[in-house]
């Protein structure tokens, strides 16, 4: 006879799975096998199965799953061990206080994007009517979080996706945010001659040659938001050049990118005219955004 399924057993059993699944992947060269991240992935499935919080689980390990949620459970945790991402499994991540959808269609936010939202936050005024541009917003999670911080601000957001933007269409009808407009098309391709006061974006920036775009949990986003040529930079290389003529008169471009590509950004600003160029770490103390002043001397 089965016993009850009980949520300590269920998260026990979860957690094991998902122990033993990155012990393969790290036979394979391609991850670092963690107890504790097990566990909290266990969890939060769990928790979104159940819809409870954590802390539920927590306070009452000894409720009994139903048969409809076990099963769900299962069903969830074989896709984790798969590699699948957890946000695709529960369909959102938190990004910036905000609870936004996410499908395999958009790019899982980043903690570490928020430092590309704090910068920019800090040149825009608090009460300023500015325009402000965010190239590739995927699920819109930077782009919604500049309008929610700056409401008199209009916050226009492209992606090359119809799919990515209905996703962020959803999140800004979710959040009840208005002062935002979405467009369709290949970075700047949709905003015949507009300017902004303030260009964000986190473009692809890994290698098209890097092994973890077919051997981690990263192969499950999409490829177009990730890689970009050989060296990674090909995007942020349009970026550079092109923003040039959506910019105000000293206006500012701020680009996300990877650990590694501070200083390869930067040279990119430099050698196309930028002005106060430079770069930001991250709470890991890794370089992550670059940002460069586009100004009425260089027209």
């Amino acid at each position: 006879m089965t016993l009850p399924l009980s949520i300590i057993r269920a998260l026990q059993h979860a957690t094991q799975r998902l122990v033993a699944a990155q012990e393969r992947a790290i036979a394979k060269g391609s991850a670092n096998a963690d107890p504790t991240v097990a566990r909290l992935d266990a969890e939060a499935l769990l928790s979104f199965v159940m819809n409870c919080t954590r802390s539920h689980l927590h306070t009452w390990p000894e409720r009994v799953l139903n048969d409809a949620q076990a099963q769900l459970f299962n069903i969830l945790i074989t896709r984790r061990a798969a590699g699948e991402p957890v946000a695709y499994l529960t369909g959102h991540r938190e990004f910036w206080s905000m609870t936004l959808e996410v499908t395999p269609d958009t790019l899982i936010p980043r903690p570490e994007t928020e430092l590309l939202v704090e910068l920019a936050l800090q040149r825009i005024p608090a009460d300023s009517a500015w325009r402000i541009l965010d190239l590739g917003t995927g699920s819109g999670a930077i782009a919604l979080a500049i309008a929610r911080e700056r409401p008199h601000c209009h916050v226009i957001a492209t992606d090359r996706s119809p799919a990515a933007l209905s996703v962020a269409r959803r999140n800004a009808a979710t959040l009840s945010i208005t002062n935002i407009e979405f467009r369709a098309g290949d970075w700047f391709a949709p905003l015949q001659g507009d300017e902004f006061h303030v260009i964000v974006s986190n473009p692809p920036y890994v290698s098209t040659l890097d092994p973890r775009l077919v051997q981690t949990s990263i192969r499950f986003e999409p490829l177009s938001a990730l890689a970009s040529g050989v060296d990674g930079l090909s995007d942020i290389r349009t970026m550079a050049a092109t923003a040039r003529q959506h910019l105000i008169n000293k206006g500012w471009l701020l680009l996300e990118h990877g650990h590694d590509q501070g200083h390869a950004v930067a040279q990119i600003l430099h050698d196309y005219g930028y002005q106060e160029v430079g770069h930001h770490q991250d709470i890991a103390g890794l370089d992550r955004v670059s940002h460069g002043r586009w100004g009425y001397k260089n027209r």
